[in-house]
């Protein structure tokens, strides 16, 4: 088979390591990639935004599957566009995406469709936001989402009207998300832990994947502002088997069928942020495809050949598949450039890729990286997704870190506590 991966992240490295891996793959494309990805599979200079551009390209190469990482291109419809050409393609239609694309519409989707989520409002501009806040309807803490697409930044959790006053003037007069801030939603401040829920869907049945715990916060201890994700581990302990079939029936199941009834055609992953608190689950976000770090411990953990659960998920029909994971756990942590989640530094050489690699059950997926010449140097800011199995969490998680001590560039920073707050779950539990 002929596939492309499309993206250039370390979501797509880790579909694109499971993809080779696969007898039933011949040819292994990647649009864009990045130094990592590129190793493994044939670049393709398009960017993943240009969606009419790859499905020409796919046409013209006769593309057997495509296997789209990011959400940009889904939200741009190039499911849509390929599916005009008769291409076969993983992701939800346009319609189906704008779960992602707008919170605006995701939040009143849930409401209309019975899904436990947090209370909100709806603002327009500052002033009205600033209304809302100050009435007291919502309470402080407050969460300040900007309604569009903002690679994983544009949500905020302000302590107090200071706070909440700097970010709205961020989103509304700075416009540092453009039209992504031109709603934001005001919601209340969900206490719990925080889940991430993947599941493959045909847009009826429903596959759960390998639970993971994701690590938002830039600095140990949960301080510092949200990033994409700064590590994650799998599995998940808190997501029990009786957890994971209440969320299917409360909040999955009912998310398709509502997008059913409104003909938003959904084949591909569903990420669901949730929030396990006191109440039970309450849904923070929708994500129309993998989440990043998260892929890197889940398929670290696949046994399953990838290749046909993308078929059945992309010709509509996974009543017959079933998956198998390793019995083991898998830790993921980002490196990062410096100044991420602001402003940050690109074009530092990175260092010690090979001495890591070399150490057993380690797979570094490049996140934000290039080829300039002989080096590997950092093109943005999750730069690499330092990821490694063990048959237990605390093993996982000292080869992990074993591989991160063995990597350089100037300015590399990373947290130093993923899975530490699981560990001492487990010890608890004992």
């Amino acid at each position: 088979m002929r596939i492309m991966v499309v993206g250039n992240g370390g979501r797509e490295h880790a579909l694109a390591w499971k993809l080779k891996a696969s007898p039933k793959v011949a040819e292994l494309f990647a649009a864009p990639g990045n130094a990592g990805i590129n190793r493994i599979a044939s670049p393709v200079p398009i960017d993943a935004s240009s969606v009419v551009e790859l499905a020409d390209f796919a046409a013209s190469v006769r593309m057997d599957l495509t296997v789209v990482g990011p959400e940009l291109p889904l939200t741009l419809g190039i499911v849509d566009r390929f599916a005009e050409r008769g291409l076969r393609i993983v992701g939800p239609s346009q319609a189906a995406a704008e779960l992602e694309g707008s919170k605006v519409f995701s939040k009143r989707f849930m409401k209309t469709n019975g899904i436990p989520t947090a209370d909100f409002r709806i603002c327009s501009s500052r002033e009205e936001a600033q209304g809302v806040l100050a009435s007291g309807e919502i309470g402080w803490p407050a969460v300040i989402k900007a309604d569009g697409l903002a690679a994983g930044k544009g949500v905020v959790i302000a302590a107090d009207a200071a706070e909440a006053e700097q970010a709205l003037r961020t989103i509304f007069d700075d416009k540092a998300f453009g039209r992504a801030g031109d709603q934001v939603v005001i919601e209340q401040c969900l206490e719990g832990t925080e889940i991430s829920f993947h599941v493959l869907t045909d847009g009826e049945h429903a596959i759960p994947l390998a639970s993971a715990q994701d690590y938002k916060r830039a600095q140990d201890g949960g301080a510092g502002p949200n990033t994409g994700g700064m590590g994650t581990v799998s599995p998940a302990p808190m997501l029990s088997k009786e957890l994971q079939a209440r969320i299917l029936k409360e909040v999955v199941l009912p998310t398709l069928k509502g997008l059913r009834a409104e003909d938003r055609p959904y084949r591909g992953v569903m990420y669901v942020g949730i929030m396990m608190t006191k109440d039970g689950p309450m849904v923070l976000e929708y994500n129309c495809r993998l989440g990043d770090p998260e892929t890197q411990v889940i398929l670290s953990r696949l046994e399953s050949d990838l290749v046909p659960v993308l078929e059945a998920t992309a010709d509509g029909d996974l009543s017959k598949i079933h998956l198998e994971w390793a019995h083991q756990a898998s830790v993921c942590v980002v490196m990062a450039a410096a100044g991420y989640p602001a402003k940050v530094e690109t074009g530092q050489v990175i260092r010690g890729l090979a001495d890591a690699e070399a150490l057993p059950s380690v797979q570094v997926f490049h996140g934000a990286t290039r080829a300039d010449d002989s080096n590997v140097v950092t093109s943005g800011g999750r730069v690499l997704g330092v990821t490694a199995t063990a048959p237990t969490l605390s093993g996982a998680r000292d080869r992990a870190y074993d591989a991160v001590s063995r990597i350089r560039f100037d300015g590399a920073h990373w947290r130093r506590d993923i899975g530490s707050d699981v560990l001492e779950y487990l010890t608890r539990k004992r």
